[in-house]
């Protein structure tokens, strides 16, 4: 058995590329930036931040909902499969790509909290509400236990 699943966080570089061909295909093309924070090691050795760019490519309903929603810089979780393939550029040399084909994209606007969700789940098509809503709600905080019995372990 395989496995071959990506998810991701991140904010988007620039407005989705959506290009449409015969019978209404739709195909759009964007890029997001995760994040990792800088530390500082125990010997005192500074690890500055690292941003990773991550090609987002979607296809059929998602991508209406990716052209008509996603902007630059929303806040989206991506989730789909790492695809690799090479091309020859117009100069005749091999080119490498890596790009994350999506099979769920949601997304949260960090301005507004409303209780409606806008999101594209695995048929990809988008929920009634134009509003966002968080990729993945918080876990609820465990019931207060003032007994040492209710311990796991």
């Amino acid at each position: 058995m395989s496995l071959n699943k990506v998810i991701l966080i991140g904010n988007v570089g620039k407005d989705p590329d959506v290009r449409y061909f015969e019978e209404g295909r739709a195909i759009a093309n964007f890029s997001i930036a995760t994040n990792e924070r800088g530390y500082k090691l125990a010997n005192g050795t500074e690890v500055p931040e690292r941003t990773e760019w991550h090609n987002i490519v979607v296809s059929r309903d998602r991508a209406q909902f990716v052209e008509r929603y996603v902007k630059k810089g929303s806040l989206v979780y991506v989730e789909g499969k790492i695809r690799y393939r090479d091309y020859d550029d117009k100069d005749g040399n091999k080119r490498y790509v890596t790009e994350i084909v999506a099979d769920r994209v949601e997304f949260y606007d960090l301005g507004r909290r409303p209780d409606g969700a806008t999101s594209t789940g695995s048929t990809g098509s988008p929920a009634p509400a134009p509003q966002p809503a968080p990729a993945a709600a918080p876990p609820s905080p465990p019931p207060a236990s003032d007994s040492a019995d209710d311990l796991p372990f």
